[in-house]
Formats: C-alpha cells, sequence, structure tokens
C-alpha cells in the first residue's frame, strides 16, 4: 500500500498573509487533493521578535476566504506551545554527538565574523566551544551561563532531487552551524520544523525557494534522527512587471487588501494557480474542482512569475459576470453603504434601505439596489468600482452645463432637445417604463423630427449621470424611473 501523501502550510505569524504564501498554500493543498492526501496547518511563532497581534486570526480568514481548507482545524500545532518537545529532541542530538552548547557572547560573535569579513571568508561559527570538555561544559551549565544550542554538520555533501528545481548539491564546508536552540529557550525554524514535519508525517515540504539553502541542514537533521526525509518542492519568487520581487510598493500584497478592494476569492485563487503553473493547454479558467484535479509538480515552472494585475483583473471580471444578480449584490452591498443616506433602518440592513430622492422603479428598497448592480455587472472588473460608477443613482449628479453639449452643438439647440425629451418622455406610460420601450420609441421619434440621435442621446445621458461615459441613457431611465428622469432632464434645461 503507497504512503498518504502529506502536505503542510506553516506561515508565521508575523503581518499580513501575502500572495506568495498564498500560493505555497494553494500548492501545498492542491497536491495533498490530487492525491487524495493530507492538508495540515501549522503556525511556526517561536519568533517572539517579530510576532504580531491578530496574525494568527488574519491567517485563518483568509484561507478561508478563498477556501483552502485544512484536515486539522482541531489540532493546529502552534510551535510555542511545544517548546519542551522541542528541547528533548535537541538533547537527543547533543547525545548523539550531532548538536554541542555554544557559549559565545554576541559581542565575540560580531567581532568574529567582522574579521571573517575583512579576510574576504564566508562569516560562519568558528567551533570555539566545541572544544570545552564536558566537565567544563557541566560547570556553565550550572552557573547558568547563556547559551544555544548548534547543529553540527558532518563533513561531506547533500544531494537531493528537488521537485521543481531538479539535483541540488551542497557542499557541507558552505554551511554554517545552525542555531537550533536560542538563548531564550526558543527552537530556531531548522528544529521545530523538522521535528513537527517528521511527528505529522509530511511526505512533501512545498515552500518558497528562500528556503532552498536551508535544505541541506534539514536534510543533516533527518539522517541524525534517523528519519525519512521527505521530498521538497521549492517556489519560484513571484514578481512585479519590472521583475523585482514583488513588494508593497507595486501595490496591494496581502491577500485581504485584495478582498477588501474587491476581488472575488474564486479570481484570486484562480489567477495564483496559474502563476508558475502552466497546464500546458490554453485552458484559463478553472474552478478549484478542476485545479484539484489537474495540478502537477512537473508543470510547475523553475523561473520566477509576474503578477500581472491586468490578468488578474480581466478574470475577477470573468467572475463578476458569472454571478446571479442576488449573489452578486451581496456582494456589492459594502461598496454601496457609503452612498446611501444615514437614515436606515433601525437593523442597519442595506436591503431595507430605499430612495427616498429617486422614483426607483418597481419601489422594491432591496430591488433597486439589484438593479443598479445589474446594469453594471458587464462592466465591473472589481466589485469595488461599483460605488463610484453608481454614485448618480442615489444623488443629483453635479456636472458643467457645458458637458451637456454635443460636439459642434449649441447651447441653445441642446435646450431645445432636452425640452423635445422632456414632453416626449412624459408622455410614455409608467408601466411602458423599460428601456427597450423608451429607446426604441425615442429613437424613432429622433429619427421622425429629422434631429441627430448625438444631439438628443447625448445630453440625456449627461442629465442622468453627470458622466460623459456611463451606460446607455436608457439603462439608467429605466432604474431611475420616469419621475426622476423627467426631474432630471428638467434640471438640465434650467442649467442651460
Amino acid at each position: 500500500m503507497s504512503k498518504l501523501i502529506a502536505t503542510r502550510f506553516a506561515p508565521s505569524p508575523t503581518g499580513d498573509l501575502h500572495i506568495g504564501s498564498l500560493r505555497t498554500a494553494l500548492f501545498a493543498y492542491l497536491f495533498a487533493r490530487k492525491n487524495k492526501g493530507e492538508f495540515l496547518l501549522r503556525i511556526e511563532d517561536t519568533d517572539q521578535a517579530r510576532y504580531q497581534e491578530g496574525s494568527v486570526a488574519i491567517i485563518f480568514e483568509a484561507l478561508k476566504w478563498v477556501g483552502i481548507n485544512y484536515d486539522n482545524e482541531d489540532n493546529i500545532i502552534f510551535q510555542s506551545r511545544r517548546t519542551a518537545i522541542y528541547q528533548k529532541y535537541a538533547d537527543e542530538l547533543i547525545e548523539k554527538g550531532h548538536a554541542y552548547y555554544c557559549f559565545c557572547s554576541a559581542e565575540r560573535l560580531v567581532k568574529m565574523r567582522a574579521e571573517q569579513t575583512a579576510k574576504k571568508m564566508a562569516p560562519k561559527y568558528d567551533r570555539q566551544c566545541l572544544q570545552l570538555s564536558a566537565e567544563a561544559i557541566q560547570r556553565k551549565l550550572a552557573a547558568a551561563e547563556a547559551h544555544v544550542i548548534r547543529m553540527r554538520i558532518p563533513a561531506g555533501e547533500t544531494v537531493f532531487k528537488d521537485l521543481i528545481c531538479g539535483q541540488v548539491k551542497f557542499n557541507h564546508n558552505e554551511i554554517d552551524d545552525q542555531i537550533l536552540i536560542k538563548s531564550d529557550g526558543f527552537p530556531t525554524y531548522h528544529l521545530a520544523n523538522v521535528v513537527d514535519d517528521h511527528e505529522t508525517k509530511i511526505t512533501h515540504v512545498i515552500r518558497a525557494e528562500e528556503w532552498l539553502p536551508s535544505t541541506p541542514k534539514h536534510i543533516i537533521l533527518y539522517h541524525a534522527f534517523g528519519w525519512p526525509v521527505p521530498e521538497f518542492a521549492h517556489l519560484s519568487l513571484i514578481l512585479a512587471p519590472d521583475k523585482a520581487k514583488l513588494s508593497k510598493r507595486h501595490g496591494a500584497t496581502s491577500v485581504l487588501e485584495f478582498k477588501k478592494l474587491g476581488y472575488l476569492p474564486e479570481a484570486l485563487v484562480n489567477y495564483i494557480a496559474l502563476l508558475g503553473w502552466n497546464p500546458g493547454t490554453e485552458q484559463e479558467i478553472f474552478s478549484f474542482k478542476e485545479l484539484e484535479e489537474e495540478f502537477d509538480f512537473s508543470k510547475v515552472h523553475q523561473a520566477g512569475a509576474v503578477f500581472d494585475r491586468e490578468k488578474l483583473d480581466w478574470l475577477n471580471g470573468h467572475y463578476i459576470r458569472q454571478k446571479n444578480l442576488d449573489e452578486l449584490t451581496e456582494l456589492c452591498l459594502p461598496y454601496l453603504n457609503p452612498l446611501l443616506p444615514e437614515s436606515k433602518s433601525a437593523s442597519g440592513r442595506l436591503d431595507e434601505w430605499t430612495p427616498t430622492n429617486v422614483g426607483g422603479r418597481g419601489g422594491g428598497r432591496y430591488d433597486y439596489l439589484k438593479s443598479i448592480v445589474g446594469l453594471e455587472q458587464e462592466r465591473l472588473k472589481k466589485l469595488s468600482e461599483i460605488g463610484e460608477r453608481t454614485k448618480y443613482f442615489f444623488v443629483k449628479p453635479e456636472y458643467q452645463p457645458e458637458l451637456l453639449i454635443w460636439k459642434k452643438s449649441d447651447a441653445k439647440t441642446i435646450k431645445e432637445r432636452l425640452e423635445f425629451l422632456k414632453d416626449y418622455l412624459s408622455q410614455i406610460p409608467g408601466e411602458n417604463w423599460t428601456r427597450e420601450t423608451v429607446g426604441e420609441a425615442l429613437v424613432e421619434k429622433i429619427k421622425h423630427k429629422g434631429y441627430t440621435n448625438g444631439e438628443v442621446l447625448w445630453p440625456m445621458r449627461v442629465a442622468l449621470s453627470g458622466l460623459d461615459k456611463s451606460p446607455s441613457p436608457f439603462e439608467i431611465a429605466e432604474v431611475l424611473g420616469k419621475k426622476e428622469t423627467l426631474a432630471r432632464i428638467k434640471e438640465a434645461v434650467n442649467k442651460l
């Protein structure tokens, strides 16, 4: 029987969960699901100096939002709660001669590295404490002298095959005697990560390529304990368009920032999956289920992947268009909230609000919002765009009178056309007030009068929206309703 595949995601709670970390979690998750294995979450919180309050909650929220579910929800490892376990394993390494106590002061280490650098040597611990006798070590421990525990790198080399990078080789002469237990009693990443991966039976370690140089140290530890070595897959960096490492200066980089900006989780997951992974086909739209079925490390590229915001926007627009209108309206409510009058219901629910300054079609409170969202659904790239695009549905539009004038026309002509428009539209029965009916009847009447479409429909658009770019005036009129449409056209006439 083949061994159960097990992967993990092990973030440090030192801030927001970023896009690079999300891709690591996603690839580990997809690989586990593809192989009917386990995907575990672990919180690596031993770096107390960099720990940020609230980061763990952010990690949980981000993973839940994108739909990455871990199999150990009731048994998540927090490394800060396992210091006694790591100490036990460190003691075992000392007993076997694979680790040793180091009592060197910070001042001595700084001086030592400076001298090595001056001699153009790679800074590395000189193993002074490895020469201490057993009696000297016991005296120092009894006196409670500050110390760390270092691993003892053996002679030789480490060679392994990475699932992405291929065969990798490290000469042990270039590897420092890494600290395993710090002076505060907390383990370093190297020891805790190996111990936890072993105890949770992780078969495949999937992480960022910045950890590649640490891998020989981890393999040495596996051998020192006599444990089986998992397979490794190191993911390339995510790059900005300028090919620099993606950072804050390039815009949003954290997962929840993208949520706040109005991206859908399915769009973000779809896009992140394509950063460095190529299915080998022309397909670009993938459901979560399809990603689970298709993902394969043989199709993950070693080169850095460029983060293309335009591509993400395109994907997000696609998923927005796939939403049913009720769901999309619910998703848009937070972005419409700032536009609504403060006189909301006692419960504060947006779907109980109804516009008081416009005659919304149908009179439904929630229906009015839904009709506005429906008007913009085909045009939205991000949910957050809905507010700026639809402001004129909630407040009277403000614009300069000159904007009403179509191309080479003049104020007198446009005023006449608006008067015609007001008179003609007032004759259309309220029950026939739809974009199709209003549009067909008006275009036919314009033709009959010998007017041009531009000198009638352009000022109508501006009068209703205050914008030079918007949905068609017929669509806007349908949502505003007959009463408000006529009121805004009358106001436009007065402006001229």
